[in-house]
């Protein structure tokens, strides 16, 4: 999966759970981390970003103070 290429940690968020992923040491396949990633509708959940070697997806305010500061 391209987007998460070179990274190390996935980290998705859907309402008030919080789902992190080792994606070096216990990485899912491919259909797992696209369950993960997408959305009802079938799209990237949105907001989707790249920081460092994280990436984060869906909207947590602890998350992106974690992540961000």
């Amino acid at each position: 999966m391209l987007l998460l290429k070179g990274m190390n940690t996935l980290l998705v968020a859907k309402g008030k759970k919080v789902t992190r992923v080792d994606l070096k040491k216990d990485r899912p396949d491919d259909s797992s981390l696209t369950s993960l990633l997408l959305g009802p509708t079938g799209n990237l959940r949105a907001p989707t970003m790249k920081v460092g070697k994280t990436v984060m997806v869906g909207f947590n305010s602890e998350v992106f103070e974690e992540v961000l500061t």
